[in-house]
């Protein structure tokens, strides 16, 4: 079995991504804290995330992430992904794929 890249238009196009459409699109429970204000950056929104039975606290802003508690966070589906799901950037990008996202 070869391996299969990825194109960089698909890589561009995941990049691009709300993460809060990725985390419907994983199957995760996503809820918005309506209490949270952001200090700095105006349209960021503080979601409570459970992703496979592991609870995330996540400030989310167009395709752009940050976990809270572990004090991480990226920007786009690949590591979004990558970042719930506790996988590499093959099995991110394989489960994209399969989702057809």
């Amino acid at each position: 079995m070869g391996r299969r890249s990825v194109d960089n238009l698909t890589l561009e196009r995941w990049r691009a991504l709300d993460a809060l459409f990725v985390l419907g699109k994983l199957g995760c429970y996503a809820k918005v804290d309506d209490t949270f204000e952001p200090l700095s950056a105006q349209g960021t929104q503080r979601y409570h995330v459970n992703a496979e039975g592991q609870d995330f606290e996540l400030l989310l802003r167009g395709p752009k992430f940050f976990d809270t508690r572990l004090q991480r966070g990226g920007g786009g589906a690949v590591d979004l992904v990558m970042h719930v799901r506790h996988v590499d950037f093959k099995a991110a990008t394989d489960l994209l794929r399969r989702l057809a996202v």
